[in-house]
């Protein structure tokens, strides 16, 4: 009997492999997908399709950003998500995301922008929307957002842009700067220390 429990899970984790291995080589977004898994850390390190593989099977996050990527509802990923869900309470709502996309521990959170760019790195409870039915943030390249800030309305956040944990932005943040506290003020520019309001 355990013997036969065991080959029943071997044969399922290998047919979810093939399923998995089948939608990225069949997806357009195979680029794309190459970078978000680039951002990933496994140790050892693995060639892509086993990292693929691997964070599929282990990370509901990254399951969640599988599916953003590859938007199809064809047999294979019905199948898939069957037995590997996404995360439940993570909602990747941005139609245009740029490659490198890497969601630390995305437990209780939205991603609503008009736009995001390259490198964008986000944490748990993280809320970035509307303010109204129109006004929603863009996001440049390389931007950091940490757990539990708020980032919300028509506001642009610069490349290079760090939003700290809890912080609550209303207004544009620009390029290459931190901003922490509720309201968000500066507190580094290019690195340098500083204190200024937005």
């Amino acid at each position: 009997m355990k013997y036969l429990k065991q080959l029943i899970l071997t044969i399922n984790k290998k047919l979810i492999c093939y399923f998995l291995t089948s939608l990225y080589r069949e997806s357009n977004s195979k680029e794309t997908l190459h970078a978000d898994i680039s951002r990933w850390k496994i140790v050892p390190p693995l060639c892509l399709l086993k990292k693929l593989e691997y964070l599929f099977l282990n990370s509901p996050e990254f399951r969640s950003l599988f599916y953003y990527r590859i938007q199809t509802g064809n047999f294979k990923s019905r199948i898939l998500n069957l037995f590997y869900p996404p995360l439940p309470n993570l909602y990747i709502l941005t139609q245009d995301i740029g490659p490198g996309l890497f969601i630390e521990h995305g437990f209780s959170t939205i991603i609503s922008a008009k736009k995001i760019g390259r490198n964008f790195w986000v944490n748990q409870q993280v809320t970035i929307g509307f303010s109204d039915k129109t006004n929603c943030p863009e996001i440049g390249d390389d931007v950091t957002i940490n757990a539990g800030a708020l980032v919300i309305g028509g506001v642009s956040i610069g490349d290079r842009a760090r939003i700290g944990a809890g912080a609550v932005v209303v207004k544009s943040v620009p390029s290459g700067c931190t901003v922490v506290g509720n309201p968000a003020y500066i507190i580094k520019r290019n690195g340098i220390r500083v204190r200024e309001n937005l």
